[in-house]
């Protein structure tokens, strides 16, 4: 496989004109790549920051050290993202990605922490874990970079479609507020701060042009905020009790430890993480107008996994393409990595000074909800465009895209459907994005692959008649 160096023509890039860069490698003006950047992380800040609170808490660790861990995956989210925009050598995508703590690592932390015999060694156990899944799944990415050839459009829209809904429940939750077990959850104040975010975000993209049409989600952010203060759902103590100054320095929890039990449940995830990372590079390509090859997902596999190899010594978790990133790119039509890439620097600033980061704290949940309702469902909106030119009119591919959305659709509608399997098996079938998108691929081999050449390749509706039989004679 060919190096990727920073300043390599993408195949993608053959058709422009001499010494015209593509919108992916525009370097924009200084204001706009800073105002956008900021927006890219107002966007994903409480999806980096829910994993080290749920895990710290799960820890027992104090609010000064539940501060630290915060910091330090947001420090280590900002590293992570220069590797996967800026890249070097093999490594990075290239694509205006931002990388943070995944999700999916939650609940196998959480089980992790459950079963140290002491509270004390259960950081250090998770992070030899990471750090060992982080170096496999680095040595692993170009052969699973090779999955890309079964991903036509019918696969990837699927997926992108998936990716989108799956999102999409975490802006409702977010709209309903912070705390499920609050009096106030879901109520009316909530509920009516989320619906005038998203007005306002709607009124800016309808009535406005240029500049500010573009960093309407960011403006939505600031005047929801706003709005929230009379009703006193902002809250300014996190700026007032942060530090301006901290380091997340190396190993803080102690020297990493190595258990067999930890490394293979973060293995799985891992594999999980790697999966939909696939799913995400496909449909941001897509997005951009620079579609993901195989040469494309090594790099950016190589730079999820190594992020996730280095994030310990910093006090990091596993790292992981934000999904949620993709909405914003889709929306705002500006598809510089660059302006991802100074997104990395306000989170490496944020991990350097605390006051920074509880700034984007004060933003409200609702307000997050509101503008989250339309980053996801530009998401989804992705992933129909790729549907419409994948060849519904065959039944073969509208039968790959209904079983696959029905299945990737389960964690989303019943949550339980799996409670039965093992905890391991869980990791995976509980991820909608990763079930989906493992149907999607199967069905396509089955239908699309395996019996080409038995198959008609006009045939009806599923929802129709077939044809009769001929007779034999």
């Amino acid at each position: 496989m060919s190096a990727h160096p920073v300043d390599e023509t993408h195949p993608a890039d053959e058709l422009r004109s001499v010494g015209e860069p593509h919108p992916v490698d525009e370097k924009l003006p200084f204001l706009k790549m800073a105002t956008t950047g900021l927006q890219h992380v107002a966007a994903m800040y409480a999806g980096v920051v829910a994993p080290p609170l749920i895990v710290g808490a799960a820890v027992g660790l104090s609010g000064s050290e539940l501060t630290f861990l915060t910091g330090a995956c947001l420090f280590t989210a900002g590293l992570a993202t220069f590797l996967q925009t800026l890249g070097f050598w093999k490594i990075g995508a290239r694509l205006p990605f931002v990388n943070g703590v995944t999700f999916a690592g939650v609940a196998p932390m959480t089980a992790i922490v459950a079963s140290a015999h002491h509270k004390s060694d259960a950081l250090p156990v998770i992070y030899g874990a990471v750090i060992v899944a982080g170096l496999l799944g680095f040595i692993a990415a170009p052969f699973f970079s090779k999955a890309v050839r079964f991903f036509p459009p019918v696969v990837t829209g699927s997926v992108i479609t998936l990716i989108g809904v799956s999102l999409l429940p975490v802006a409702f939750g977010w709209a309903q507020g912070p705390d499920p077990a609050a009096h106030d959850y879901g109520s009316g104040t909530n509920l009516g701060l989320a619906a005038a975010t998203l007005l306002i975000v709607l009124l800016l993209r309808r009535f406005t042009r240029g500049f500010v049409k573009q960093i309407a989600v960011l403006l939505g952010l600031v005047l929801g905020t706003l709005l929230a203060i009379p009703f006193g759902a902002t809250d300014f103590a996190p700026v007032a009790d942060a530090d301006v100054i901290g380091f997340p320095t190396p190993f803080h929890f102690g020297a990493p430890q190595f258990h067999l039990a930890a490394i293979l449940s973060l293995c799985v995830v891992m594999v999980v993480s790697m999966t939909e990372s696939t799913a995400d590079m496909l449909a941001l390509g897509e997005i951009v107008d620079r579609p993901s090859d195989e040469r494309t997902i090594a790099a950016g596999l190589r730079a999820d996994t190594l992020g996730s190899a280095l994030s310990p010594l910093f006090n990091g978790f596993m790292c992981s393409a934000f999904a949620q990133n993709i909405g914003l790119v889709a929306m705002t039509r500006i598809r510089s990595r660059y302006v991802v890439a100074v997104g990395g620097g306000f989170l490496v600033l944020m991990g350097l000074c605390p006051t920074a980061a509880s700034l984007i704290a004060v933003v409200p949940r609702p307000v997050l909800g509101g503008a989250g309702v339309v980053l996801f469902g530009s998401v989804a909106a992705s992933g129909i465009q790729t549907l419409v030119r994948a060849g519904l009119d065959k039944d073969n591919n509208v039968l790959i895209v209904a079983v696959s959305l029905a299945v990737g659709i389960i964690p989303i509608t019943a949550p339980h459907f799996y409670h039965a399997f093992p905890q391991t098996a869980r990791i995976v079938l509980d991820s909608g994005i990763s079930t989906g998108c493992l149907a999607a691929v199967l069905l396509n081999l089955v239908f699309n692959h395996l019996g080409r050449d038995r198959d008609a390749q006009d045939v009806t509706h599923p929802m129709e008649a077939g044809e009769e039989l001929a007779p034999a004679h």
